[in-house]
């Protein structure tokens, strides 16, 4: 399992209008099919630059959807974006997930 992540610091001034662009961006890029789902999220730190951050993590099955995202689909998608050109710094990353855990609830638990 891939996470493919994108974080991305904007203006305040374009804040609204991108706001309102990437909720119709992240489904563009789920609808490739190369990846299983994505999580959007602020990113809660004061930036010395300024404006606002925000992180989207996409998860990919295998390194080959990863790969072929970015030969097939990527440069489109990012091309998408050029309203915005000059108003925001996007930094992309990918972590290879290693192994995941979560809480188990007792029997007892789940069933008060």
């Amino acid at each position: 399992m891939y996470i493919y992540n994108v974080t991305i610091n904007i203006e305040e001034s374009i804040q609204k209008d991108w706001l309102q662009w990437i909720h119709h961006h992240i489904p563009q890029v789920l609808a490739t099919g190369k990846f299983t789902e994505a999580r959007f999220c602020q990113v809660l730190v004061d930036e010395e630059m300024g404006g606002v951050t925000y992180s989207v993590q996409y998860r990919a099955k295998s390194r080959q959807d990863l790969d072929d995202y970015y030969k097939f689909f990527a440069p489109k998608l990012r091309a998408d974006s050029k309203a915005f050109e000059g108003k925001f710094v996007a930094f992309r990353t990918e972590l290879k997930v290693i192994d995941e855990y979560k809480v188990q609830k007792n029997q007892k638990e789940s069933n008060s």
